[in-house]
């Protein structure tokens, strides 16, 4: 009887035993898969974060290859070119260095700085370990987009001419005739009524400057290739722009405008022994491509900039709630579509304004001494009195 009793009692515990060391880890293996739960869901959220920062400076910055429509994780690769002291000048695809890659040419070993480097997004030279900026004489995307809008405003002048040449005294139609009626709207209006007789000699410079600045304008609001560089909103573009109608409007001013600078017609007190007029004159001549640069480049960028943020409200509602996102998505698109269609205004009328100051600050150093404007009015009149009779 003892010897059942004792086997009943070691077959109890056998199966009592391992039940109550599950009951007892249950509740530490419940933990730990609620702690992996939480985990997959922060990672989750973590990858639905979107940081609207980089993506709207990754958008409006430059870039070493041009993005990819409806994917702009993927680049179409444009040539990089830097010099580096040591190894001379190298060459080659930005595909060899995009999403982290390194590309050893020779001895020399080349990468597009991360985030947290001081050069970020900018091709480095990798020497011990340690990042060098070489001398980048790259074919970026704002450079390409550059060229390709010359080539543009080339063709279509060399097209216009010579269809008159080859058609005196016909009209052109169509596309080429919305051409030629903006080119004479800009010319009559802006550069003839503002210089007079010294339209002829400014008006390939201000008329370059508006079709170029235009054609800029247009292409940065294209999504797809060859669109999408944001040059106008880039300051280097506007301050050359700014500077070359800083040079035309000095190196070509008569003595008159530089009398008016270094010696004005104001009372002796405010000009000597204290140059006062004289500072504030020079001071003036430098700001007025500072406005020049300051104005397209904010307007430009100011436009770019709303039309993704509109965008990015799609993304961020859609993280919080589906249905919150569905009906931002109709807003945001709507405004997004609005707001381009102002761009395209925008973009005329930057234009028309950076060549009609551009213009105006021409022929302020083209003026003459107002005696002389005088004679020259009765000269004018006794001619064609003269004639007359």
């Amino acid at each position: 009887m003892s010897r059942y009793l004792h086997i009943l009692i070691i077959a109890l515990t056998a199966l009592i035993v391992p039940a109550a060391r599950a009951q007892a880890t249950a509740p530490a293996a419940e933990a730990a898969h609620e702690a992996v739960d939480a985990a997959d869901d922060a990672l989750r959220h973590e990858e639905k974060k979107i940081d609207p920062k980089a993506i709207i400076f990754e958008h409006l910055g430059d870039g070493y290859g041009w993005e990819v429509p409806f994917d702009h994780h993927k680049r179409l690769p444009l040539p990089v070119i830097v010099w580096d002291k040591e190894s001379g000048l190298h060459v080659f695809s930005s595909g060899r260095v995009t999403g982290g890659g390194e590309y050893r040419d020779g001895d020399a070993t080349f990468r597009i700085a991360p985030k947290d480097s001081p050069y970020k997004g900018k091709v480095v030279q990798i020497i011990d370990g340690k990042e060098y900026r070489p001398v980048d004489l790259s074919i970026t995307k704002n450079v390409c987009a550059l060229f390709i809008t010359v080539a543009l405003t080339l063709g279509l002048m060399l097209w216009l001419a010579a269809y008159h040449r080859r058609n005196p005294y016909k009209a052109p139609r169509k596309g080429l005739g919305a051409v030629e009626a903006l080119l004479m709207f800009i010319y009559d209006g802006v550069v003839k009524s503002t210089l007079g007789k010294d339209a002829p000699r400014f008006a390939p410079y201000l008329l370059t400057v508006f079709f170029f600045i235009f054609g800029m304008n247009l292409l940065g609001l294209m999504v797809v290739f060859p669109g999408g560089a944001n040059l106008t909103g880039n300051i280097a573009v506007t301050l050359v722009l700014a500077i070359l109608t800083f040079l035309v409007t000095n190196l070509w001013a008569n003595r008159h405008y530089w009398k008016e600078i270094f010696w004005p017609d104001v009372p002796i007190w405010l000009k000597f022994p204290l140059p006062i007029m004289q500072v504030i004159e020079v001071f003036g001549i430098f700001t007025k491509p500072a406005a020049l640069t300051v104005r397209l480049f904010a307007n430009m960028m100011g436009g770019h900039m709303i039309v993704i943020v509109l965008t990015l409200l799609i993304f961020i509602f859609a993280a919080m709630s589906p249905a919150v996102g569905a009906a931002t998505t109709v807003v945001s698109v709507g405004f997004s579509i609005f707001m381009l269609l102002i761009d395209v205004l925008v973009s005329f009328i930057q234009a028309y304004v950076f060549t009609m100051l551009s213009t105006i600050f021409i022929s302020l150093a083209q003026a003459h001494e107002e005696h002389k404007v005088k004679e020259e009015h009765k000269k004018e009149a006794h001619a064609g009195a003269t004639a007359a009779a």
